[in-house]
């Protein structure tokens, strides 16, 4: 019987931790497992007719696994032939990225390994990845908005879970609403680290004004009446996100210009927070910059009947087209 991926999960999980305890004693090691999330992914995947890795595959060949504990999904991606790379603070990792150090060297692993503070004005080494693992993160993050948004410049698809809760702690519910729960310091598992808990709707809200669309959505645990910190009542989601594409569009298209030069309004969004420049050239010569900011419109009143103009939509550096339309004038 062929294997599944759900397998070779399972199989990759046992033999890391022979290699684990090979190397150092239980108690080093991040005491949570990852690889059994395998099985969710590809579920989350499944319900948008997805495949999982076909999911991972994509032009820049790049995937990150950021908050990675000690690497266990980093190195089974890199086993099934992708480049990964592992993204986490080492301040706030449970062994302070020792772990994932220790079995890439064990296994002869050629994944990175970077300490990055996701609170602070960060950057991330490759300009662009295939898709980005984002699982169990979220709440640890003093800013979870700040790293979605930056989040969505780099990759074209986050794989995304975090703690979810459908009530407070005394019983109230508030999963109608989209808000989050700020955590007091020892409240969650005494973990002074674990900071805002959505609800779906809280989550899903996140998502869009930070640059995604929740291609599908599933949680496990206990979803009736789940709560912000009892251990008793935990829930999980699971998302897949698509960052949203930039957009860009003018209207009248074409332009009636009559006697008078004609008008259109130009509009236009980044989608991901950025700021875009919109430049402008005429029958294919020179760009001009017509505006720049990361959504708005604007008026062009100087169309000409017979010109061709074309708007397009660059990344603040001008280094990459987002989107582009073509404008004309007609008379009448």
């Amino acid at each position: 019987m062929e294997s599944t991926l759900t397998d070779l999960a399972n199989a990759t999980e046992r033999s890391l931790w022979e290699t684990k305890l090979a190397c150092r004693d239980e108690s080093f090691w991040y005491p949570y497992r990852t690889l059994p999330h395998i099985h969710t992914l590809e579920r989350v995947c499944a319900m948008a007719e997805l495949d999982f890795l076909q999911v991972c595959r994509g032009p820049y060949k790049r995937i990150a696994d950021i908050g990675a504990g000690d690497g266990d999904l980093a190195f089974f991606l890199e086993k099934m032939g992708f480049s990964v790379e592992i993204i986490d603070n080492e301040y706030t990792n449970f062994n302070r990225l020792q772990g994932a150090r220790v079995l890439k060297e064990a296994i002869n692993s050629s994944v990175e390994i970077r300490s990055v503070d996701l609170d602070s004005q960060f950057a991330l080494s490759s300009e662009k990845y295939d898709t980005v693992f984002f699982l169990g993160t979220l709440y640890h993050l003093k800013n979870p908005f700040l790293a979605l948004e930056k989040l969505a410049r780099v990759t074209t698809r986050c794989f995304l879970s975090t703690r979810v809760a459908k009530q407070t702690p005394d019983g109230q519910n508030f999963s109608p609403y989209p808000v989050a729960y700020l955590l007091a310091p020892q409240e969650c598992n005494n973990d002074d680290t674990n900071f805002w808990i959505f609800t779906d709707e809280g989550l899903k809200r996140l998502a869009d004004r930070t640059g995604w669309n929740v291609v599908s959505y599933v949680t496990v645990g206990e979803k009736q009446c789940s709560t912000p910190a009892d251990p008793d009542r935990d829930e999980r989601a699971f998302c897949l996100l698509e960052r949203k594409r930039p957009t860009l569009s003018a209207f009248p298209n074409p332009v009636p210009a009559g006697k008078e030069l004609g008008k259109t309004t130009v509009s236009w969004d980044t989608a991901d927070g950025s700021i875009g420049k919109v430049y402008v050239s005429m029958d294919g010569g020179e760009e001009f910059l017509f505006a720049d900011a990361r959504r708005a419109t604007a008026v062009a009143d100087w169309i000409q009947t017979g010109p061709t103009y074309e708007f397009r939509l660059y990344n603040s550096d001008h280094t990459e087209l987002l989107a582009s339309v073509v404008v004309k004038g007609t008379n009448g």
